[in-house]
């Protein structure tokens, strides 16, 4: 019997073929806090057709770094979805972070937008618009129902991989190839 860890933060929760929710069909969801109270994690593989360059000009920061501005923006879940998130290596030291790993934090804060812009900002960056949140005991539920498949997390993944490529690439990590799993149980 395979058991899941008891806590899924820094892991990745890949959505089972049969998940149809939209917010969450084929996606990876990386878990940036998971506890006794509910879970928080960023989809990372759904970009937005918006750059960071359409951001920064809507909260009225320059950006000198070019780079900067085409820095895709991903739909990071159905909550607060105005709300930016930064997932980024190195982890830093920004106003409103939260160290998920040695190496690897989240920022909520306009300093890193700030240092982004100008070309200061960490080497390794996703971001995104709104979050997935599960609130007390929701996600273990959702676990027990088959719903998602989890796995240690792999900053390979979230930075270098193409966004369209993650939920295998994640699924991989585990020896499943998720195109052989049927989203009709019991029927074949």
């Amino acid at each position: 019997m395979l058991l899941e860890p008891t806590n899924l933060t820094n892991h990745f929760l890949i959505a089972m073929p049969n998940l149809w929710d939209p917010h969450f069909f084929h996606t990876v969801t990386y878990v940036c806090v998971h506890n006794d109270e509910g879970a928080m994690g960023i989809v990372i593989n759904r970009p937005l057709n918006v750059d960071l360059g359409d951001v920064l000009e809507h909260m009225d920061i320059e950006a000198t770094d070019p780079f900067a501005n085409r820095l895709p923006v991903f739909e990071g879940g159905p909550v607060q979805r105005e709300r930016g998130f930064v997932i980024h290596q190195p982890a830093g030291r920004w106003d409103a972070m939260l160290t998920i790993s040695e190496d690897l934090g989240i920022t909520t804060s306009r300093d890193i937008l700030n240092a982004i812009a100008d070309g200061r900002g960490p080497k390794k960056v996703l971001i995104a618009l709104g979050y997935a949140g599960w609130g007390a005991g929701q996600l273990e539920q959702e676990m027990a129902e088959n719903a998602w498949l989890s796995t240690p997390a792999d900053n390979h993944i979230i930075f270098n991989i193409p966004p369209e490529q993650r939920w295998q690439a994640a699924a991989s990590r585990l020896g499943v190839d998720l195109t052989l799993l049927s989203s009709e149980a019991g029927h074949g």
